[in-house]
C-alpha cells in the first residue's frame, strides 16, 4: 500500500501542488466517503480545512474503486490532478 500512497503523493506534487499531501489520509479518505455507495460514478467533496477543500471524480465497483480525477480547491488556485494519465 506504501507505493500507493506514494503514487498519490507524485501526481499531486506533480501538478504543482505546493502544500503537504498524504497519501495515505487521501486514500482513507475516499474509503470512508465511499463506504455505503452503490456501484457507480461519484463525484464527492471533502473540506480538509478552512481554506482548502478536495473534490474526488471516482468510480466505485464492487470491491475498490477508480480514482480518475482530484482537484485541489485553496484560495489562490485550484489544481487538477488527472490520475488516468
Amino acid at each position: 500500500m506504501d507505493e500507493l500512497y506514494r503514487a498519490i503523493e507524485e501526481k499531486i506534487r506533480a501538478a504543482g501542488y505546493p502544500g503537504e499531501v498524504d497519501g495515505a489520509e487521501i486514500y482513507d479518505d475516499i474509503c470512508a466517503r465511499i463506504e455505503d455507495k452503490e456501484e457507480g460514478a461519484y463525484v464527492l467533496m471533502s473540506k480538509t480545512g478552512d481554506e482548502i477543500w478536495y473534490e474526488y471524480t471516482l468510480q466505485v465497483m464492487e470491491d475498490n474503486f477508480n480514482l480518475s480525477v482530484m482537484v485541489i480547491h485553496t484560495q489562490e488556485k485550484d489544481y487538477r490532478i488527472d490520475f488516468d494519465t
